[in-house]
């Protein structure tokens, strides 16, 4: 059973190697971060940005990695969902992915926000088949589904 978790300063190391793969994904070599710049972005005085991990016991099968945007106009908070990638080992098709933006939904919506942006880059090819079954529209402000945990 997959489960969802806020990332700790413990999953810096995995969390690094994650950004590798992404690195590959997008057609790049293999380099992972920087572990002491993702400690100061992640767990430092001023953390920036909250990523989830979904994991199945001890195998991490992906992360989604967001921030909160500053107040829009209108006073409107969002949320701007940087990651939400799946390693290759995972088994596509089982919702994992929607397990991920579930939980983004639920944390972000804590925290107040009232609305998500997301995009997804061009290379990402499995992404917008994904984002349209979840009816959000590729590089567009989306509200909070009701539908949301």
């Amino acid at each position: 059973m997959v489960q969802v978790t806020e990332a700790t300063e413990a999953d810096v190391e995995e969390i690094s190697r994650l950004v590798g793969e992404i690195e590959v994904g997008r057609g790049g070599t293999y380099a992972p971060g920087d572990v002491d710049r993702i400690r100061a972005a992640l767990f430092g005085e001023v953390p920036g940005t909250t990523v989830l991990l979904a994991r199945e016991g001890d195998h991490v099968l992906g992360m989604a990695c967001f921030s909160v945007l500053p107040a829009a106009a209108g006073g409107w908070t969002g949320a701007w969902l940087k990651e939400l990638f799946l390693r290759k080992d995972s088994i596509r098709g089982r919702g994992t992915g929607l397990h991920l933006l579930d939980a983004v939904f639920v944390a972000v919506r804590e925290l107040g926000c009232t609305y998500l942006e997301r995009t997804s880059g061009s290379g990402d090819l499995p992404a917008p088949r994904f984002y349209e079954r979840t009816d959000a529209v590729p590089r567009n402000r989306v509200a909070l589904p009701t539908w949301a945990p």
